[in-house]
């Protein structure tokens, strides 16, 4: 990657954390989220920052694993807007209830949820709820650990979808975000591993890398498919898929 100087870096950095969580961070007039795409595992090292100090806050008080799960899932989802949660329900409802291309860019569009958005979001807090409990019952420490890498390893990999698969139509939010470059998504992919490693460890990170290459080309061979691409509700699902996969990596292999 290259950069013009240490502010190029900050705007880069804010546009990443404006557009990734709810903190109260303002992007700057003019910054493409394309070129700030690298930034995006270490806006989901600071989610997953927050979420730990809920694990850590609530087996403190002596509250149950997954009683303090809970909390922190619920943190990280408040932190980011729920914006990946939306997507994955929008990308739910699509894919399982439109068949017509025109009609399943309607059901993304529709901001209303459908049964297989309910499912999709059920699984999905159960499945990350459930690996994390595991994780807080040996302590704080294996927790707050996969939560930085759950939501550093996921984000990582997001420029690197958003390069590979052509977007679907010629607005929205995938479409307004751009086309990273190379470098960018090399970039974050990098961070996201170094990141994922740090945490986890060589066999774990391995592990995961596999799982969410795999389902990652499934998703988008699915959104080619269906729509021709990828748009920003995909994103999200791709998104939470690198979450739960990382998770439960984690609590499989501690």
């Amino acid at each position: 990657m290259e950069f013009n100087s240490m502010g190029g870096i900050n705007t880069d950095l804010r546009a990443g954390l404006a557009f990734c969580t709810r903190l109260p961070v303002t992007a700057p007039a003019g910054a493409r989220l394309a070129d700030a795409a690298w930034t995006f595992p270490i806006a989901g090292a600071v989610v997953g920052l927050i979420g730990g100090f809920v694990v850590y806050l609530a087996l403190s008080l002596n509250l149950p694993p997954f009683a303090a799960a809970t909390l922190a899932v619920a943190a990280t989802a408040l932190a980011t807007g729920c914006l990946h949660e939306d997507g994955l329900a929008d990308t739910a409802d699509g894919f399982g209830g439109g068949h017509e291309r025109k009609r399943v860019l309607e059901i993304l569009r529709d901001s209303r949820i459908g049964t297989y958005g309910v499912i999709a979001l059920i699984v999905s807090f159960l499945l990350r709820i459930g690996a994390l409990s595991s994780l807080a019952a040996a302590g704080a420490g294996p927790a707050i650990l996969a939560l930085i890498a759950a939501h550093a390893g996921a984000r990582g990999a997001l420029p690197l979808f958003m390069r590979a698969v052509p977007r679907a139509r010629m607005d929205g939010l995938s479409h307004g975000a751009g086309r990273p470059s190379a470098n960018v998504a090399a970039g974050a992919l990098a961070l996201g591993v170094v990141v994922t490693l740090a945490c986890l460890g060589l066999g774990a990170t391995l592990v995961s890398a596999i799982l969410l290459a795999g389902t990652l080309a499934v998703l988008a061979r699915m959104a080619i498919a269906k729509i021709g691409g990828q748009t920003g509700d995909v994103l999200g699902t791709a998104e939470q898929a690198g979450e739960i996969l990382i998770l439960l990596t984690a609590a499989a292999l501690p």
